[in-house]
């Protein structure tokens, strides 16, 4: 979303001239895991009928002395420029220009029963090697997978899972039948 960029680079801008940007960053997470966990601040936000003032007065009441006063001044700038409504993006797309301010990479990896300590050190050592800066490892676990793994990075995709090679295996098997 064009327009949710457009602010968190304003409020990147912000928190670099101020040396808040780690400040900033934990406040938008914060920010982003509220409108996450809760359809209905979502639907507040997003309601046409509710005054400004009132937006204002319960964004005040949920976030004054949470975050810094640099994030809840933007929020309520925001707010009163009625932009409350992509609050969520702003700070999803604040996180991602962080990340690539900071050079920190987010790697997905996919597994049926997850990694173990080993495992997962080794993948960050390799992936820190290979990327060249930070690297931000998301564990999921998906017994479809039957075993091996699927690693995201960006627009690049490892499928290594056993589910993979047997399907593989069968087009193989499927393409030799037909010659």
């Amino acid at each position: 979303m064009i327009v949710a960029d457009r602010y968190a680079k304003s409020l990147m801008q912000i928190a670099l001239e101020t040396n808040q940007l780690s400040a900033v960053r934990a406040d938008m997470k914060m920010v982003e895991q509220v409108c996450h966990e809760n359809r209905e601040f979502n639907l507040f936000l997003e309601s046409p009928v509710i005054k400004t003032d009132k937006k204002l007065s319960v964004m005040d009441a949920i976030f004054n002395g949470k975050i810094s006063n640099t994030s809840l001044s933007f929020l309520n700038l925001i707010t009163k420029k009625h932009r409350e409504s992509i609050i969520k993006n702003i700070a999803e797309a604040f996180d991602e220009q962080y990340k690539q301010h900071q050079n920190i990479h987010t790697a997905i990896i996919t597994s049926a029963n997850g990694l173990d300590a080993t495992t997962k050190q080794k993948v960050m050592d390799l992936l820190k090697d290979q990327l060249k800066g930070e690297v931000e490892l998301i564990e999921k676990t998906d017994a479809s997978t039957i075993g091996g793994f699927v690693l995201k990075i960006g627009d690049t995709q490892i499928n290594k899972t056993v589910a993979h090679q047997l399907s593989n295996l069968k087009k193989q098997l499927l393409n030799k039948g037909l010659n």
